[in-house]
């Protein structure tokens, strides 16, 4: 069995499955030991335990770009965060770091640099997050999705860059419609629209949702991935909800007709993969650095989406962009072409080849 190979990200499932997409793509490359390194809170201990990988927490400190008294307490984790790593991976000896972004990925990578462990960085959003920053400067390779993010990161660091695209569960290439209609009991004769905020949910969504539902339900079934938010009504009547969607959102999105959801890079290169049109509402420049309005707008450019953006986002405005969508197969099958060609479905075996020739002694081919 090769040494281990530790994988790191956390925070939202943004930066879990991804990842988890190399480490299936490396298995198949060889008899690997995948072993992540998460925050002790996240949630990405159960999502990398239902795969059947070794998981280990340390503690994680949130990296802000202004002032808070909170900073001091998190300094204090970030350190203890690094000492945790420096021990663990002293205890691993892996061969290689992959980190795929979150705020707990720094100590890791960090550790790695001390203690000369090969390491690589993946950013899937178009402008690097302060994670991938700081983690840009102690690897050896850094990752990116889209060519355009290198121009975000100092002249210097700019040859370390790889333009790979963002990896994506192979699982959602095996969709199957027939079954998330007959999981969620909706009827055969209505065209569905899958309703997601992201793996935490988003209250501005699920609140723009409530607001048309009742309209929508005349045309469509719904289902609503909702975070720990309540649901706007009952299931039933061609509408369901779930807290979290793990092993039936293949299915769901072989199905959608149309999504409605965050602008996530993951959420994205998911459409890709699927070939789904989309209504996308990234969160509010007043709530985030502007890295989801950032992404829509890359596929709004292709014509793959439709962004409802800050001032945009109104009941009325998703009501007349879902129901005219619903409208227009051809256009709906336009959309879904543009979001094909962003090429989804090989950067985890990009990724995986990379990291399988330094472990065999190659080094980096790229």
């Amino acid at each position: 069995m090769h040494k281990p190979v530790v994988f790191t990200g956390g925070g939202t499932a943004g930066h879990v499955f991804p990842g988890l997409a190399v480490a299936d793509a490396l298995r198949e490359r060889g008899d690997y030991d995948i072993v992540w390194i998460g925050s002790t809170s996240g949630m990405e201990r159960r999502l990398v335990a239902d795969r059947g990988i070794r998981f280990y927490g340390i503690p994680a400190g949130k990296l802000r770009r202004y002032f808070s008294f909170r900073n001091l307490i998190d300094i204090a984790k970030v350190g203890a965060g690094f000492m945790a790593a420096v021990l663990r991976l002293l205890a691993l000896k892996p061969a290689f770091v992959f980190s795929k972004g979150g705020y707990v990925t720094v100590p890791v990578v960090a550790a790695a640099r001390v203690l000369g462990i090969p390491a690589a960085t993946h950013e899937s959003d178009s402008d690097p997050g302060l994670a991938t920053r700081l983690n840009a400067r102690l690897v050896e390779r850094v990752l990116l999705s889209h060519d355009s993010t290198a121009d975000y990161l100092p002249a210097g660091l700019r040859p370390r860059c790889i333009t790979v695209g963002n990896p994506v569960r192979g699982d959602l290439r095996s969709g199957r419609p027939e079954a998330a209609r007959r999981a969620f009991d909706l009827p055969a004769d209505r065209p569905l629209v899958f309703v997601v905020g992201g793996s935490l949910g988003s209250a501005q969504i699920n609140g723009l949702l409530a607001e048309v539902l009742d309209d929508l339900l005349g045309f469509c079934a719904v289902v609503h991935q909702r975070g720990e938010h309540p649901a706007p009504r009952a299931n039933g009547e061609g509408y369901a909800s779930a807290s979290f969607i793990g092993t039936e959102y293949a299915d769901l999105l072989a199905a959608a007709d149309l999504v409605v959801c965050r602008a996530g890079a993951g959420t994205l290169w998911e459409l890709s993969l699927a070939g789904k049109p989309a209504v996308l509402i990234p969160l509010p420049r007043s709530g985030s650095r502007g890295d989801q309005l950032r992404n829509a707008r890359i596929f709004a450019d292709r014509g793959a989406a439709v962004v409802l953006a800050d001032a945009e986002a109104t009941p009325q405005r998703l009501r007349e962009e879902v129901l005219r969508l619903l409208d227009d197969a051809g256009g709906r099958r336009r959309m879904g072409a543009a979001a094909a060609g962003f090429d989804a479905a090989g950067a985890a075996d990009r990724i995986a080849d990379m990291i399988d020739d330094v472990v065999e002694g190659r080094g980096w081919t790229s």
